[in-house]
C-alpha cells in the first residue's frame, strides 16, 4: 500500500504555454511579480499601410510605353441605344427600370463613357429589340433560337 500516496500527484505531460499565451498581459504580469525576464522590441514600421511591392509596380508601370486604359463602348453604339429608347418612346430612367439598372449607367452608356458589360448590353437589346454587338449592329434583335 506504500504505492497508494494520495499527496502524491504525478503529470505525464505539462504542455507549453503558446506564443499568444506568453505575449499576454496576464502573463506579462506574472513574470513582472516574479522578476522574470520581459523581451521587448519597438515595431519601426507597425500601424503603416504601406505595401512591400509598391516599388516595382511602379517600375514596370514606368518602363511600359502604352497607355494603359479600359475599352469603352463605342459612340455608335451609344447612338444606337438612343435612337432604339426614342422609338420605344423610353426616357433613360424607364429603360434603366426594365433592365434593372440605375440611370445613369444607362447615360454613360449613351454618352460612350461606359466600359461595356455583356449582361447589361443584353439586357437592353432585348428590352430595344436591337442588336448592339457583334457586326450586325443596328438589326432587329430576333429572340429565340436561330432557323
Amino acid at each position: 500500500m506504500a504505492e497508494a500516496d494520495w499527496d502524491e500527484v504525478t503529470y505525464l505531460r505539462k504542455r507549453q504555454p503558446k506564443a499568444s499565451q506568453l505575449k499576454s498581459q496576464k502573463a506579462v504580469n506574472a513574470a513582472q511579480r516574479s522578476g522574470g525576464e520581459i523581451e521587448t522590441s519597438k515595431k519601426w514600421t507597425a500601424a503603416q499601410n504601406k505595401q512591400h511591392s509598391a516599388a516595382r509596380n511602379t517600375a514596370k508601370l514606368d518602363r511600359e510605353t502604352e497607355e494603359l486604359h479600359h475599352d469603352k463602348v463605342g459612340l455608335d453604339v451609344g447612338k444606337l441605344i438612343q435612337q432604339g429608347r426614342q422609338q420605344k418612346n423610353f426616357t433613360q430612367k424607364e429603360l434603366a427600370t426594365k433592365i434593372n439598372e440605375k440611370q445613369h449607367v444607362i447615360n454613360d452608356y449613351e454618352a460612350g463613357k461606359a466600359i461595356p458589360n455583356q449582361q447589361i448590353l443584353s439586357k437592353m437589346e432585348r428590352t430595344l429589340g436591337i442588336k448592339l454587338r457583334g457586326k450586325n449592329k443596328g438589326e432587329p434583335f430576333t429572340f429565340g433560337p436561330k432557323k
